[in-house]
């Protein structure tokens, strides 16, 4: 099962929107600073760090300016945030958002085995349903499962997430994440 997203950002934005002020050629040299970790395509070269690629361009800024203002701490991107102002936040993101990505489920598997508390928002195959949320696909089980603990102990915060993660065990935990980290991912645009 695979699914094509691409992000076509012209004509669903209002005239004016930071979205429409953003210039994606900007943010391809501000992403030479995120290449070590995230890739200059979005994907993620270290397991610990997430594939950006293709993600929502209203949630990469959303989770920039949460590092930015301290609202989201990470030891790395805390300091890379504090750096960029407002306008490069905005250009970084319409980069990565500029990827395209493709998911697709391992051979034999059926998309009724998703996990069911994740697949409304995230999708069943991990490419995110709506713009709040970020994808799942490919992720290494390690970096889910670790940010799914940090909902639980309320290190991160979300309306959403954090209630869910505190209904999860450990192991159901291990189970979403094994099942997105089995998704093949390719991301590719601008970049290649």
């Amino acid at each position: 099962m695979k699914r094509l997203m691409t992000l076509a950002l012209g004509g669903l934005m209002l005239a004016g929107s930071p979205l429409d002020a953003a210039d994606p050629d900007a943010g391809r040299k501000l992403a030479g600073m995120c290449r070590t970790c995230h890739g200059i395509d979005g994907y993620a070269r270290v397991p610990i760090a997430p594939h950006i690629g293709g993600e929502p361009q209203d949630y990469l800024e959303t989770q920039l300016m949460a590092f930015k203002t301290g609202a989201r701490e990470h030891e790395m991107m805390t300091v890379v945030a504090a750096g960029l102002s407002a306008e490069q936040i905005a250009d970084v993101a319409a980069w990565y958002a500029a990827q395209t990505v493709v998911a697709t489920l391992p051979d034999g598997t059926s998309p009724d085995a998703a996990p069911q508390a994740c697949v409304s928002c995230h999708g069943t195959d991990g490419i995110a349903t709506f713009a709040g949320a970020p994808n799942l696909a490919g992720e290494t089980n390690i970096y889910i499962e670790t940010q799914l603990k940090a909902f639980r102990i309320g290190k991160r915060a979300h309306d959403i997430m954090s209630p869910i993660a505190e209904g999860m065990t450990d192991a159901e935990m291990r189970e979403v994440a094994d099942w997105y980290a089995a998704v093949s991912l390719e991301i590719s645009g601008p970049a290649d």
